[in-house]
C-alpha cells in the first residue's frame, strides 16, 4: 500500500515538472515576444473591394492558439479586425451593432459623412500612378539600382524616412523638398506625438518647422529594431501589409532646383560648411573659400547651380557620402519596387491630392492639408535655371534622376535636353 502511494507522489511530482516546463517553453516563445507588442495597434485598413468587406464582416470565433511558434502569425492576431482594442474606447451603441468590423478601429469623432462619392477623375488619377509604378517595377527591361532587391535586403538605416502613425494605420515616405514640413505636421496630430500641457496639439501650423523635422517627434522604421529587437523586420512587413502607405513626389529637376535654392542662395551654415565649400574648391577655382557663409556672401562668393549639378554628378561624392536627403533620388528614399504604396501624391497637385488622401483616411475633419506658399518653384522656370549649364550635363543629369521621373509618371524634360 505504501508502495502504491509514493508511485502516486512520483507521478505527480513528475507531471508538475512536465507541466512547468512547457510553460517556461510557451512563454519563451510568446510571451516573450507579447512584451514588444505595448503599442496598441488601431489600423484603418485600406480600402478593399465588395468581396473583400463582405468576408472581412463575417463574425469569426476568436482562438487562441496553445502554441504558437510563427511570429507573423502571433502579431497577426493584434491586427486583424476584431481582435485588438480601440484607442479611444466608446460605450457600445445599438445603433452601432451594424458596423463594418474595420470601422470599430476609427475613433468616433474621427468619421466624416461625405454626401458626394470621390471625384472619378481622382480615382483615375490614382490608378494611373500606381499601374505606372506596377509596371515599370515588373518591366526586367528597366533597370536602376537597389532595384531587385527584396525588402529584407534594405539595410535598416535606408528606412528612416518611413514615419509611422499607429493610431490610425498610417505609413507616410516623407520626400524632402515635396510639402514634407506639412505632411510631418499632421502626423504629428494624428499621431499625437507634441502635447502641450498634457493635451495633444490639434493646429499643425502652430507646430514650428523645426519641432516638425526633429526625428525625435517621429516613430520610423529605423528605430523599429532599437523597440522590437529580433521581430523588427516582422512587424515592419505586418505594417506594411496592413496600414496605409502613402508619399508625395514632384518634377525631379524641379526639385533639385528648389533644394539649390532653399540651402544655398540662403545665409544656411551648414550646408554652406558642409556642401558649399566643397563646391567652391572643386568646381569654382577657390582653394580656400572663406570660413562661414556671412564671409562669403559678404564676398559675394556662393555656389552656382552649375556647381551644384557638376557636384552631383561627381563620382567622388557618393564615395564620401551618400547623397544627402534633399537631393537624393525618390526611389532610393523611399523604395517604391518593395513597398506597395497605396496613395502616390504629386505636388503639382497638391491641394487636390491631399484632400482626396485625407478623406480616404477618414481624417478630414481632424486635420486639414496647410496651404503654403513659402519657397515655391515653378516648372516653368525650369529651363532658365538650366541655361548656363552644358547640354552633355545635363543629359548625364537626367540619367540619375531618370528612375525618378518614369516611375512617378513625369515626362522627359525635352526643353531641357533639347537646345
Amino acid at each position: 500500500m505504501m508502495g502504491t502511494s509514493q508511485m502516486f507522489h512520483v507521478f505527480v511530482v513528475l507531471g508538475s515538472a512536465f507541466m512547468i516546463l512547457l510553460i517556461i517553453i510557451y512563454w519563451e516563445e510568446v510571451g516573450a515576444s507579447h512584451q514588444y507588442l505595448h503599442t496598441p495597434f488601431s489600423p484603418r485598413p485600406k480600402i478593399t473591394n465588395p468581396v473583400q468587406q463582405q468576408q472581412q464582416q463575417q463574425p469569426q470565433t476568436p482562438q487562441m492558439p496553445a502554441f504558437l511558434s510563427d511570429i507573423d502569425a502571433f502579431v497577426n492576431q493584434f491586427l486583424e479586425p476584431g481582435t485588438g482594442e480601440p484607442t479611444d474606447q466608446v460605450p457600445a451603441e445599438p445603433s452601432n451593432q451594424s458596423e463594418k468590423a474595420e470601422e470599430r478601429y476609427v475613433p468616433r469623432q474621427e468619421w466624416k459623412i461625405h454626401l458626394t462619392p470621390v471625384a472619378e477623375e481622382l480615382r483615375q488619377r490614382q490608378d494611373n500612378r500606381q499601374r505606372i509604378l506596377k509596371d515599370l517595377c515588373a518591366n526586367d527591361s528597366f533597370a536602376f539600382p537597389g532595384k531587385k532587391r527584396s525588402f529584407d535586403d534594405i539595410p535598416i538605416q535606408e528606412l528612416d524616412h518611413l514615419i509611422v502613425d499607429d493610431r490610425h494605420g498610417i505609413i507616410y515616405c516623407y520626400v524632402p523638398k515635396v510639402a514634407c514640413t506639412n505632411w510631418k505636421r499632421i502626423m504629428m496630430v494624428l499621431s499625437e506625438s507634441l502635447l502641450i500641457d498634457g493635451i495633444p496639439q490639434r493646429d499643425p501650423l502652430a507646430i514650428h518647422r523645426d519641432l516638425a523635422h526633429n526625428s525625435s517627434m517621429h516613430f520610423t522604421f529605423n528605430k523599429f529594431w532599437k523597440r522590437y529587437g529580433k521581430f523588427a523586420r516582422h512587424l515592419m512587413k505586418v505594417k506594411l501589409k496592413k496600414y496605409t502607405k502613402f508619399l508625395f513626389v514632384r518634377d525631379p529637376f524641379v526639385r533639385l532646383i528648389s533644394a539649390f535654392r532653399d540651402k544655398f542662395e540662403g545665409h544656411n551654415e551648414e550646408f554652406y560648411r558642409r556642401f558649399a565649400k566643397v563646391m567652391l574648391r572643386r568646381y569654382g577655382n577657390l582653394p580656400t573659400p572663406p570660413d562661414s557663409v556671412d564671409k562669403a556672401f559678404a564676398m559675394g562668393v556662393h555656389p552656382s547651380f552649375s556647381h551644384f549639378i557638376q557636384y552631383l554628378l561627381d563620382p567622388q561624392t557618393e564615395k564620401e557620402s551618400p547623397f544627402n536627403e534633399h537631393w537624393q533620388q525618390v526611389y532610393r528614399l523611399c523604395h517604391p519596387c518593395q513597398i506597395q504604396y497605396d496613395f502616390v501624391g504629386h505636388l503639382e497637385t497638391a491641394e487636390e491630392d491631399a484632400e482626396h488622401l485625407l478623406r480616404l483616411l477618414r481624417v478630414d475633419n481632424v486635420v486639414d492639408f496647410p496651404a503654403s506658399n513659402r519657397n515655391l518653384t515653378a516648372s516653368d522656370l525650369e529651363s532658365d535655371w538650366f541655361n548656363f549649364v552644358p547640354l552633355e550635363v545635363r543629359k548625364e543629369l537626367y540619367k540619375l534622376y531618370e528612375p525618378d521621373f518614369r516611375l512617378f509618371g513625369y515626362n522627359r524634360p525635352d526643353t531641357v535636353l533639347y537646345e
